[in-house]
């Protein structure tokens, strides 16, 4: 087993045997294979434990096992104690995922301060197969059934080529002692259900199903790959950046087969998922105003494209100006000449300078808002204007309002109001832009 645990760590360029490495250890049997392998190898490493506070008494003699372990071999030993329960309460996680959160956060800061080049998990080709089916049962795609990496940045699992029958039979060989996490056989855990009870049924029928779903886990991960490079050929093609937006016209989005495969890999890392694809795919076609949300983004249905915005739920709040130097925008004062030109942008302002009167106030538009846009005769109601002028639903919402007195003096971004244009009797001019 060290002769295949040298190979494989090598031929994987997990990492170098003049680098020091971290290994996580429990003190179970899978951290406690590992552990030994590294010191019958002589490489460079330190230990680190954690102790979650979630087994009672059963847990300070984890981490006495480990100490005492490390100690009577002169191993460098990090420990911490974690209040696991109080943080998944404050973060409104599951037990399992504050667990996970609290030691890799802990575990880098170790690697970090101590000069360690990687962090070593004990995890091995049982993982990857129940990994695998819990992906498999929860919908996570493609993604979620190349199992676990060998190596992930400063993550390696270098015990990933032996399955748990190799480490029990390792550690009986060696007379190697470990603890026993009861808590492994409880099968409210799902990994525990599929571990103790889906795996031995699926046996079965293919006694060599862990091989089966490594070797498969492996295939699928070289067809991501290929899948991936595809996927961001055609999202560079389709995804049109538009300030801090992304615009995807729909027209060119339905010629793309399958349509469901495309959309769903062009969303998944903006938390959307296969149940959204589909209802995004049935609205393709709907009214416009339709929103999708993921935690942390939002899909708006527009006429011909789909909008795709980071959420947030920040209110803009009404910026009250007392003075022309006040202004949150680029501006000047200039006098009327014959040489002076107007830029033709929606991006500026020209505004009679006598004409305009402080306070003023930057808002958000609301219903029921009337000005004279330049050029018209009559009022027209911002909505309407809008409309006319085919603004999107994003912009709409995010569109500011520059007034005084109950008028508006511009539609930022796009129209000034008539009755503040400049005339033959204006003498000077506040030339206001967004650039």
């Amino acid at each position: 087993m060290l002769e295949k645990f040298i190979s494989y760590y090598q031929n994987n360029n997990l990492f170098t045997e003049t680098d020091r490495i971290l290994l996580t250890v429990s003190g179970g049997k899978d951290s406690i294979a590992m552990l030994t392998l590294f010191k019958q190898n002589n490489l460079s490493f330190g230990v680190a434990h954690c102790n979650f506070q979630l087994r009672g008494d059963d847990a300070n003699k984890d981490e006495q096992f480990v100490r005492q372990f490390c100690e009577s071999n002169k191993i460098a030993f990090y420990t911490i104690v974690f209040n696991t329960k109080d943080y998944a309460t404050e973060k409104g996680i599951s037990i399992q995922m504050a667990a996970r959160d609290l030691r890799y956060g802990w575990f880098e800061k170790i690697r970090e301060e101590n000069n360690y080049q990687y962090i070593a998990t004990a995890h091995h080709k049982n993982d990857v197969a129940e990994t695998m089916l819990i992906n498999l049962t929860k919908g996570t795609g493609l993604a979620g059934l190349h199992g676990i990496a060998n190596k992930n940045g400063k993550i390696i699992r270098p015990i990933l080529c032996f399955n748990s029958t190799d480490i029990a039979k390792y550690v009986a060989e060696n007379n190697v002692s470990y603890r026993e996490d009861l808590s492994n056989s409880d099968v409210k855990y799902t990994r525990n259900l599929i571990r103790h009870k889906i795996i031995p049924e699926l046996e079965k029928i293919n006694p060599a199903l862990i091989e089966t779903l490594n070797v498969e886990a492996n295939q699928f991960l070289n067809d991501e790959k290929i899948i991936a490079d595809k996927i961001e050929e055609e999202k560079k093609r389709l995804f049109l950046a538009d300030g801090n937006t992304f615009k995807i016209e729909i027209s060119a989005l339905k010629k793309l087969t399958p349509l469901t495969s495309y959309l769903y890999y062009f969303l998944r890392d903006y938390g959307f998922n296969s149940f959204d694809v589909a209802d995004i795919i049935e609205n393709l076609d709907g009214q416009s105003g339709k929103v999708f949300y993921s935690p942390t983004y939002q899909i708006v249905k527009d006429r011909e494209f789909l909008i795709l915005k980071d959420r947030n739920e920040d209110t803009f709040k009404n910026i009250e100006i007392n003075a022309v130097e006040s202004l949150p925008f680029n501006y000047k004062l200039v006098d009327i000449t014959d040489s002076f030109k107007i830029e033709s942008s929606n991006q500026y302002a020209y505004l009679d300078a006598d004409k305009v009167q402080f306070p003023l106030t930057l808002r958000t538009w609301k219903q029921g808002d009337v000005f004279q846009p330049l050029g018209m005769k009559g009022n027209k109601k911002v909505s309407d204007f809008l409309i006319d002028n085919k603004v999107s639903i994003i912009d709409k919402k995010e569109l500011k309002i520059l007034g005084s007195n109950n008028q508006i003096l511009w539609l930022v971004g796009h129209r000034i109001d008539d009755k503040f244009k400049i005339t033959s009797s204006t003498k000077k001019i506040l030339v206001l832009s967004i650039n």
